[in-house]
């Protein structure tokens, strides 16, 4: 569907493009606050309730930004598609692979899902800098909030020397077994 209008000062062909690449956030956004509430519910062990606990705000927020990437779109006079199959069609990534397992299996596996989405934002800021400092700014700030929570998560895979126990995993699973191994 071609963009017949957008904000003032973008053009519609920019507007087509951003929008684009807002919508690949948007379904990056629903496919995040799904697996982090899929990881609340099926973390186990030691530090269960403090992780538990620690992941709703993160789907709140990460709910929020799903909503305000969506709302751009349509500001921008697109269509945002939030249903399953937009996050299927828009996926550059595998679907989360650990189901019921510790606390540190699941943080090093969601380490590697905050790497993916953190370091596509970032392509979609600078796509967003070119065009219109709005949507950058949006972004900008939804990343910060993103990069803390990654923080959050690998204060729990850190050891006293810096290192993090799934650091050499590329694949979830691969990096929930690192946590394993080196607990």
């Amino acid at each position: 569907m071609a963009v017949r209008y957008t904000v003032p000062g973008v053009s519609t062909k920019d507007a087509e493009q951003l929008i684009k690449t807002l919508q690949k956030r948007l379904s990056a956004y629903n496919d995040l606050h799904l697996t982090l509430k899929h990881v609340h519910w099926n973390v186990i062990g030691p530090y269960f309730i403090a992780v538990h606990e620690m992941i709703d705000p993160q789907v709140d927020l990460v709910r929020g930004y799903a909503d305000a990437v969506a709302e751009r779109i349509a500001t921008m006079g697109g269509s945002p598609s939030g249903t399953p199959g937009a996050i299927e069609r828009d996926r550059t990534w595998k679907d989360y692979s650990i189901g019921r397992d510790t606390v540190l299996a699941h943080l090093g596996a969601l380490d590697l899902v905050y790497n993916g989405v953190v370091e596509d934002n970032r392509k979609a800021i600078a796509a967003a800098g070119e065009i219109d400092p709005i949507t950058e700014d949006m972004l900008i700030g939804q990343t910060a909030e993103l990069e803390k929570f990654q923080w959050f998560v690998r204060a729990h895979l850190e050891d006293l020397g810096g290192n993090l126990a799934s650091t050499d995993s590329s694949t979830e699973k691969g990096a929930a077994e690192a946590t394993r191994t080196d607990a």
